[in-house]
């Protein structure tokens, strides 16, 4: 049988949901971001409107370069709390369509339609259909792309933004592949993008080409994983379900610092938050992950993996510490710091002390500390190892 997996992209989201809580935005380049501060500001992108992307703005762009392309922007700080409740609106609407619903984010899924496809009597009516059902009840637009697997249907769904709906047959897939950019096909980072043009290859076309083991001979194993793309074979199935898979905080600060003492309690308040929220969502977590962005925007990422899963603040900060100890150039100036955790698992994973099992599972002092946050708000109660003013804007992700 074949499949039919859809991949659902709403388009500019935040800046779109600006656009409909502000009539007057529409039709004008929005950014929802840091505060630009007239080109001083600190931070990037969240996202921007396609009026704004005509001036060169794009995600993740530095907010000061976002104001040099386009000083007469409308600049919004982000409303998270509000995109949250468009995203669950959202998500609503596409279980109306089929039980299959893995979310991507909190504005992308993909959705195994093959079993609920007939009952819209096609793919094309399908996915007509639930572009049009979002558009009406939340009056924003989304892309959608329609295919074999998960690898075309999420380039299908880019190709025609904003508003785009384009599906690919499985007897036109290769069609629809060799002509696209190698830089289409995941895995492929820009130093491999760059050997693969030394290669020859410029087109998904012309790396199916390759044999698989000269790809291999030049990537490892990557070579086999492209092969596999080239050639549009991606059998992963949609795994339905909105689990959680990495809880993270991170502060970008108002000035570069490279005051080590700062910094030590600007890691242990991250690493506070984030044990705080894995706790709250009954998670432990054993992969724990250092960001660290130095002045210039040049940013390395480090991980360390622990025996046990764990959401104790002590555990989580001493790892963090020693990472970052591991791996700060000292006296160097930092712009971000970033502390998250990941590979979550179940009870049975996690090592409990006598303490810990007294009191259901948590440390003491974490339980107190949860307690406190609990009645009178998460600012009510902070450690002594975190303590400092507020120095930058704190943002915390969940994947």
């Amino acid at each position: 049988m074949v499949r039919y997996i859809l991949h659902v992209d709403m388009d500019a989201f935040f800046a779109a949901i600006e656009q409909r809580e502000h009539p007057q935005y529409k039709g004008k380049p929005v950014i929802v971001g840091a505060d630009p501060r007239q080109g001083k500001g600190r931070g990037v992108v969240s996202t921007c409107s396609y009026e704004a992307r005509k001036y060169g703005v794009h995600s993740a762009m530095p907010i000061s370069i976002a104001y040099k392309l386009c000083p007469h922007g409308i600049y919004v700080f982000p409303n998270g709390r509000l995109y949250s409740q468009v995203s669950d609106e959202i998500f609503n609407l596409l279980y109306e369509f089929t039980d299959l619903v893995e979310p991507l984010s909190i504005d992308e899924a993909f959705l195994d339609i093959t079993q609920s496809m007939h009952l819209f009597g096609t793919a094309e009516n399908l996915g007509r259909q639930l572009k049009k059902r979002i558009l009406t009840i939340l009056q924003i637009t989304a892309s959608v792309g329609i295919a074999p697997n998960k690898f075309v249907a999420k380039i299908a769904s880019d190709l025609k933004k904003p508003d785009g709906l384009v599906i690919v047959e499985t007897e036109h897939l290769q069609e629809f592949l060799d002509p696209l950019a190698v830089s289409y096909i995941w895995g492929a980072g820009k130093k491999t993008i760059e050997k693969l043009n030394h290669l020859g290859i410029h087109t998904i076309g012309e790396l199916r080409q390759f044999p698989r083991d000269l790809l291999e001979q030049y990537f490892g194993k990557l070579g086999n994983h492209f092969y596999e793309l080239a050639h549009g074979w991606d059998d992963r199935p949609v795994v339905s379900g909105d689990e959680v898979k990495s809880v993270s905080n991170e502060v970008t600060f108002s000035e570069d610092i490279a005051d080590a003492d700062k910094l030590h309690r600007t890691l242990f308040q991250l690493a506070e938050k984030v044990a705080y929220r894995l706790r709250q969502k009954d998670l432990t977590g054993r992969t724990i992950h250092l960001k660290l962005r130095y002045q210039g925007f040049d940013t390395i990422t480090r991980m360390q993996t622990l025996p046990l899963a764990t959401a104790n603040t002590d555990k989580i900060f001493t790892v963090i510490k020693e990472l970052f100890t591991k791996n700060y150039q000292s006296g160097k100036k930092v712009r971000l710091l970033g502390v998250g955790i990941s590979g979550f698992a179940g009870e049975m994973d996690r090592q409990m002390n006598l303490f810990e099992r007294r009191l259901g599972g948590i440390d003491p002092l974490d339980k107190l500390e949860d307690l406190v946050k609990q009645k009178f708000g998460k600012k009510a109660i902070s450690r002594a190892e975190g303590l400092t003013h507020d120095i930058g804007q704190d943002h915390h992700h969940e994947e």
